[in-house]
């Protein structure tokens, strides 16, 4: 089971006796405001949550799996969460 983005509107809403439109917009800014501070290789840290951040993965060679020829594949960028003590123990 899963929850999607609207799930999780519904839930906050229910939870704080907000509007969910305005939780909504809320949950927007922050998402924007993280994926802005990775654009900018600056790492999110949630205390007692997790830790955003941008790993580098290195360019690589693989293969084609049809035609078995080399296959250059560049550096790219990629976003990483590591979750906190507290939310590991709160899981488990």
């Amino acid at each position: 089971m899963s929850m999607n983005k609207s799930d999780l509107v519904s839930t906050v809403a229910g939870a704080t006796g907000q509007r969910q439109v305005d939780v909504a917009k809320t949950i927007d800014g922050v998402l924007a405001t993280i994926k802005d501070a990775l654009k900018q290789g600056t790492d999110v840290r949630l205390l007692g949550f997790g830790t955003f951040s941008v790993g580098h993965r290195a360019a690589s060679q693989a293969r084609n799996p049809r035609t078995g020829e080399p296959i250059q594949v560049p550096a790219s960028k990629q976003a990483r969460f590591k979750a906190g003590k507290a939310l590991k123990a709160a899981i488990n």
